[in-house]
């Protein structure tokens, strides 16, 4: 089936705490537009080197840690134009010398993103964009899939996980370049299973996801899969994290601390993480979390879902898949989801 081509209309979103629409200025999108146009239905040698990993890597290079990066770092009103607030950062301005620092730079987490009280709450892992949705096609949240595939996104990794996350709900966090890239845990719990699965690098412009078709499958990734339903647990099931590479994001690197950013340690299997604490950082550029649930152990924010409805905003989302589909400005540690208790729609099914 011929993917349709990709769109260089206005790509919008909601700000959360404002309700206000705006607009969403994509990076390199004239150069994206050309990558994924019809011409990769029959992929050009150009399109395979860009998305493979050496030249990636090599843009990533140029783009972040020569002096071509380095020249823009003592503008500060570009810096702020790009959404950096000084204000958050641990490091003064002067000790960001590279562009690649700013895009890793750390910030005051406990203060300026804070955590909901609910032991009980699933928060978002990034500062980022969300849609969510569900696999089951008798949810009202079912979207055809377009973003990924369950089965290639898990992959095999010491064993088959898709079964525990048949029919179950998913959110798909989208990191801009500007963005502060650490990703940070989204529920307690100890890691079952962690495991690198090889692919491509495609940009994760939403333009090119429509075009590309379940990218997020097809891309490099690192799969966390999280038991919450232990002693300190946030108690929603399992929880799979899956962090996405991207196009000149060769690596994610697990960066785990519950002491700010103080002794950080690779995520291994039981190991127990605590919901907020930093976990992983995107070397740099933008790129996409995407956690699954359980079927029936999570309800999503009600504006959340409320906005993805939103028909007042140009998502390229929404014509991607013919429905209004829009995404929500989320802060990494903020409200995501409430946990339902096992069996609980079981039971009101029932009653």
């Amino acid at each position: 089936m011929k993917s349709p081509r990709m769109t260089r209309t206005a790509h919008q979103y909601i700000e959360r705490y404002t309700r206000r629409v705006l607009t969403e200025k994509l990076y390199g999108d004239g150069i994206v537009d050309f990558l994924y146009s019809d011409l990769r239905e029959n992929p050009s040698w150009l399109f395979r080197a860009l998305t493979g990993p050496r030249v990636s890597s090599l843009i990533g290079f140029i783009s972040y840690d020569t002096i071509l990066g380095q020249r823009i770092t003592g503008n500060l009103s570009f810096l702020r134009a790009c959404g950096v607030d000084f204000g958050e950062c641990l490091d003064a301005p002067g000790q960001l010398g590279t562009v690649r620092e700013i895009f890793e730079r750390k910030i005051r987490y406990r203060q300026c993103r804070p955590m909901p009280d609910d032991p009980d709450a699933v928060v978002a892992p990034a500062d980022s964009r969300v849609v969510v949705g569900s696999l089951a096609e008798t949810s009202g949240l079912f979207l055809k899939g377009k973003f990924f595939d369950c089965g290639e996104i898990l992959g095999s990794g010491k064993k088959n996980w898709l079964p525990e996350f048949h029919d179950g709900d998913y959110a798909i966090f989208r990191l801009t370049p500007d963005k502060y890239h650490y990703n940070h845990v989204p529920v307690s719990g100890r890691v079952e299973d962690f495991y690198e699965i090889p692919g491509d690098y495609h940009s994760c412009n939403p333009g090119a996801v429509v075009a590309m078709v379940t990218p997020y499958s097809k891309n490099k990734r690192w799969v966390t899969i999280i038991d919450t339903e232990v002693p300190g647990g946030t108690g929603v099931g399992l929880v799979a994290m899956i962090e996405v590479a991207a196009l000149m994001i060769g690596e994610v690197v697990q960066l785990y601390s519950e002491r700010e950013y103080d002794d950080p340690k690779p995520v291994v299997r039981g190991m127990f993480l605590e919901k907020g604490s930093p976990k992983s950082l995107f070397r740099p550029g933008s790129s996409t979390d995407v956690l699954l649930f359980q079927r029936d152990r999570v309800v999503f924010a009600d504006d959340i879902v409320m906005n993805m409805n939103t028909t007042g905003a140009a998502s390229r989302f929404s014509l991607g898949f013919g429905r209004p589909l829009v995404e929500t400005e989320v802060r990494v540690r903020s409200f995501l989801a409430a946990g339902r208790p096992r069996g609980a729609e079981e039971n009101r099914r029932e009653s």
